[in-house]
């Protein structure tokens, strides 16, 4: 028997900041597919860490954490400004959010994680992939950083 797709409902005003997020996201079609891709899971990290953050399974210091990640999040003062730079201005939420969600991965049970994802496949999948990402665009910022520092100039 086939299993049956599953509908999350999202109250409306979470629906207003995810599809606000997911707009600014998928404009832009100048940026490499990669980074696109992980950008697109951003909607779906920000209801799901909000979600965990109001779940009772969710052990308090944990919430610390989340409400950290959150509150980045939500905030007009980014690192990275996403209104002078458009989507790669969303590249330090995403890095937050990544972040975020692999410190709860670890401390939380993962059908708690499962449960309050509003993305569409599977949430920790989703979590590995970006943080792979976000693992590997740090890596070759650094190695970019220390070749322009450690050439030597005649």
């Amino acid at each position: 028997m086939p299993a049956s797709p599953v509908t999350i409902e999202l109250n409306p005003r979470e629906q207003r900041v995810y599809d606000r997020l997911r707009g600014r996201v998928s404009m832009g079609g100048s940026q490499r597919s990669d980074l696109r891709d992980a950008l697109l899971f951003l909607p779906d990290f920000t209801v799901l860490i909000g979600r965990l953050l109001r779940d009772g399974r969710v052990p308090t210091s944990e919430k610390v954490v989340a409400l950290a990640g959150l509150v980045y999040l939500v905030s007009p003062i980014d690192l990275v400004p996403s209104l002078l730079l458009g989507p790669i201005g969303l590249v330090d939420d995403l890095l937050v959010a990544s972040a975020t969600l692999s410190r709860l991965v670890n401390h939380v049970h993962p059908d708690v994680v499962r449960s309050q994802w509003p993305g569409q496949g599977d949430a920790l999948e989703a979590i590995q992939r970006v943080t792979g990402w976000c693992e590997r665009f740090f890596r070759d910022q650094l190695r970019g950083l220390l070749r322009r520092f450690t050439r030597t100039r005649p």
